[in-house]
């Protein structure tokens, strides 16, 4: 299973035919592709969303939150904000789902490599 981050979905949406399209399509045919619980709250989010994209986001299955999700994530923001890193909230919830799922993250945003310290794999 490999997880989706809203930067890489929403520039997957928008139809950029970038480093990750094709990676991309290949694991929604396959099956593979899953989203963390915060992602879907941003990618909708989107007022410009069309009923497909919409659709297809919701089709998507969603990571599924582990006991001590929430301790976790807390402690793990806490690491990271202890040594100076940055550690948005909801980057701290995507990579803790990812962690405890033990699903790639496919992201454009380079705060995440600050979670790879905590087992995040970062593709």
């Amino acid at each position: 299973m490999i997880a989706i981050d809203t930067s890489a979905f929403a520039r997957y949406l928008a139809g950029n035919l970038d480093r990750f399209y094709f990676v991309l399509t290949d694991a929604l045919k396959r099956g593979d592709a899953s989203l963390p619980p915060v992602v879907i709250t941003e990618l909708l989010s989107n007022p410009s969303l069309t009923a497909q994209q919409n659709d297809l986001i919701l089709r998507l299955p969603v990571l599924p939150l582990q006991p001590g999700f929430w301790q976790a994530a807390g402690l793990l923001r806490a690491d990271l904000l202890r040594r100076g890193l940055k550690a948005h909230l909801a980057d701290c919830l995507i990579a803790q789902s990812c962690i405890d799922n033990d699903a790639p993250l496919i992201t454009y945003d380079r705060d995440f490599r600050h979670f790879e310290s905590a087992g995040l794999r970062v593709i």
